[in-house]
């Protein structure tokens, strides 16, 4: 019978007291992205606190590969973070009862009882939007010891780098709105109704507008040129002794002639649509210094999914445990080599139209040779925000390690589709023996080259030639 969400809870703090009082060592392994690093992170840090004898590492991905390496190594109780998803018998297997999973993704239903499986879906939690890995590894942070309340700011980045602020208005729903509301009564967090510019904190008003894709605004979205003529005219002060100022120095009266000058640009194409979208929460962190990257919540993970996507993970997670000074400079590198690659990306792919084929409901992107395989969760991202694909779904596949092909799906802005990516990547992959799974609306698959046109072929017959849902009506 599956426990009360409190019950594995308390279930996770008895085994981790149980490891630090034997002196058991803890293996804490988690996701590249965000919300692995964040996660990872928040456990970590709470380990610590409580004086375990913790180590941690990053993994692109959760396979048979990285349960045999539990079996090769010394230490003597593993906790993962959002991996592990569908391993459930592979861990008990390899390890016994010495393994935890803390994660949001969709699970098969043969792990619904499995004690060591902490999962959002099994309590009746949407892991696609109410929490992730961040907010499970928080709750049990908690169970821990409630003074790890304060790691609510990390969970509250986690949220937001894996896009789960789909409330009104960009807010949060679910256990991350109890999240954030925890860190907003600790000081931690602003939660302000503003403009959802890009670089809200760094980046010079010209640039932030024209980075800024969601919404898409035809004419200004990454036409430099444009939104600095539209922000001229719309007579506000651009520049301090000399200083590009950033969104975040704008007073109220210069946020309206902002939103004036974009309503009139875009008067008769969907401005009412836009402007609903470019007005939301934003998440401000009031500790960090001003102008700084992780002063904003989104700019915060966006730089540590860039950490991740390059393989500068331990950066990333020093980052989230308290590390300044010199490994911020790092970060703030790190983050400018990643926009540098996504731009350069998107422009190839944009450029060489045979990569790409659609159909009324889907969208196929052959990114081999291009995108790295850690990059395709980003792009593919980025794809199902392009205005031109709305209401699509977006499949990118690439190029993986040891013979193998990747695939990130994606449901784009205003999908209706009922299809599950989660259940579709997950079943298809397995069925010629890969890997699957994710979210509803977002998930991925890996499996070998060998078995590409079959995979095509079902993804074929099960996403590209289904119906929208308008003309089944």
């Amino acid at each position: 019978m599956t426990k009360s969400l409190d019950e594995s809870l308390s279930y996770f703090k008895d085994k981790i007291s149980d490891c630090i009082k034997s002196k058991k060592s803890i293996f804490v392994t988690t996701h590249i992205d965000c919300d692995g690093l964040t996660s990872g992170s928040i456990i970590a840090k709470a380990l610590i606190r409580e004086g375990a004898n913790c180590t941690v590492r990053t993994s692109k991905e959760f396979s048979k590969n990285v349960v045999e390496s539990f079996k090769k190594d010394s230490r003597d109780f593993h906790v993962v973070t959002d991996l592990g998803g569908g391993f459930a018998n592979e861990l008990d297997s390899t390890l016994g009862d010495n393994w935890i999973v803390l994660d949001h993704h969709q699970i098969p239903d043969k792990e619904i009882d499995n004690q060591n499986v902490i999962n959002a879906w099994k309590y009746g939690i949407d892991g696609g939007v109410e929490i992730c890995a961040g907010g499970m590894a928080y709750l049990a942070s908690i169970a821990l010891d409630e003074k790890n309340s304060d790691l609510s700011a990390i969970a509250v980045v986690s949220a937001l780098g894996d896009r789960q602020d789909q409330g009104e208005r960009k807010s949060f729903t679910g256990k991350n709105f109890e999240i954030s509301n925890t860190a907003k009564e600790l000081g931690l967090v602003d939660i302000d109704l503003d403009l959802l510019l890009v670089g809200r904190e760094t980046r010079p008003l010209p640039d932030a507008l024209a980075f800024t894709s969601q919404p898409f605004i035809e004419g200004l979205t990454w036409n430099r040129d444009a939104c600095l003529s539209l922000l001229n005219s719309s007579g506000i002060k651009l520049k301090e002794g000399g200083r590009w100022r950033v969104p975040a120095e704008l007073n109220e009266e210069e946020k309206r002639q902002v939103i004036e000058s974009i309503t009139k640009f875009t008067s008769g194409k969907n401005a009412t649509e836009i402007m609903s979208e470019l007005i939301g929460y934003t998440y401000t962190f009031p500790r960090e210094d001003n102008r700084s990257f992780l002063r904003d919540g989104r700019e915060f993970s966006t730089m540590l999914n860039s950490c991740g996507r390059i393989n500068r993970s331990g950066v990333g997670m020093a980052i989230c445990m308290g590390d300044r000074n010199k490994i911020l400079r790092e970060g703030e590198s790190i983050l400018t080599d990643y926009r540098k690659m996504i731009r350069e990306y998107m422009s190839i792919l944009s450029n060489e139209r045979w990569r790409i084929s659609e159909s009324e409901t889907c969208v196929m992107v052959n990114g081999e040779d291009i995108v790295p395989e850690t990059m395709t969760g980003t792009i593919s991202s980025l794809i199902a925000g392009s205005p031109k694909n709305s209401g699509k779904i977006v499949i990118l596949r690439t190029k993986g390690e040891e013979n193998t092909i990747k695939f990130s799906s994606r449901k784009s802005f205003s999908c209706n589709s009922d299809i599950n990516l989660s259940e579709i990547m997950r079943t298809g992959a397995e069925k010629f023996d890969g890997i699957g799974g994710g979210h509803n609306a977002a998930a991925g698959a890996k499996i070998t080259k060998d078995k590409l046109d079959e995979f095509l072929n079902y993804l074929e017959v099960n996403v590209v030639n289904m119906p929208s849902k308008s003309s089944t009506q």
